[in-house]
């Protein structure tokens, strides 16, 4: 074989190598750090749901961190938080979401103990308020904020002295009397795991409906908990004037609704059990 065809047959097999090397690559995808092709982009984030929150004590570059998780049933006590950053940083500026910067909630293990707090933040930037919880236990603590235009809850766990008596999930119910006496019911259409759900409450105290007054900026305030994980849902109000919400439930299972309005100038709470199939 002369020179010629040898430098022929050479560059042949050079071509069909890499050529196979490159219909390799294509079914194994881009590499990392390149964009994914663009309809595939535009597929996922159609169908993607809103994500739950809650879950973590850190996401995307801000941590939540107690002070002190311990607390003594039947005393108040101030409990002590802030928001921290990458780099170890206490976060000072908030956005106002819901008429406050700043919304912190506590539910124990089992859905009971609901507790919706506003806290206050000193010059440090730190948070606290006064908090007095009867029922020993482990409790979730959701801080619940907007900070440079994107809605985030953080959790961690608190601790309540004491041999816990864990209450069973009640079961789902069309009515519930809030504790000022409140009769609510809740109406809502079939929704299924991943499809948005209307929740429409009705209230009546002696028998004769009321109007709610504006509390955090709507008609009532709702947050949805899902048994197991304690998933923090989030929940849009549909109306100023309304106590409906629109919501999102990821999974089949139960949640828990806890339903908070304004009437006469004092809040009520409600909880109701919702389950998804």
């Amino acid at each position: 074989m002369n020179a010629a065809t040898k430098l022929a047959a050479f560059a042949a097999g050079l071509a069909l190598l890499f050529g196979g090397a490159a219909v390799a690559g294509g079914a194994i995808g881009p590499e990392p750090g390149e964009d994914a092709p663009q309809e595939h982009t535009e597929m996922t984030s159609a169908h993607a749901p809103d994500p739950v929150r809650g879950l973590a004590i850190e996401d995307d570059g801000l941590r939540v961190v107690v002070d002190d998780p311990e607390l003594r049933r039947g005393r108040t006590e101030a409990l002590s938080f802030r928001i921290e950053n990458t780099r170890g940083e206490t976060v000072r500026d908030f956005d106002v979401e819901h008429e406050k910067r700043m919304h912190l909630i506590l539910a124990r293990r089992d859905l009971t103990g609901f507790q919706h707090l506003h806290p206050e933040q000193a010059a440090d930037g730190s948070w606290s308020t006064p908090v007095r919880i009867d029922a020993a236990g482990s409790y979730r603590l959701f801080a619940d904020f907007a900070h440079d235009g994107e809605a985030q809850t953080l959790a961690s766990d608190l601790r309540v002295d004491g041999a816990a008596d864990l209450q069973a999930l009640p079961a789902p119910a069309a009515t519930a009397v809030s504790d000022g006496g409140y009769d609510v019911r809740l109406d809502t259409a079939d929704a299924g795991a991943g499809e948005e759900a209307d929740l429409n409450f009705t209230i009546t105290r002696n028998g004769r409906p009321i109007r709610t007054e504006p509390y955090l900026g709507a008609g009532g305030h709702l947050v949805a908990l899902r048994e197991g994980d304690l998933a923090f849902l989030h929940v849009h109000p549909l109306a100023e004037d309304t106590v409906r919400f629109a919501a999102t439930f990821p999974t089949p299972g139960r949640y828990r609704l806890f339903l908070q309005f304004q009437h006469e100038g004092r809040v009520q709470t409600v909880a109701f059990t919702h389950e998804v199939r």
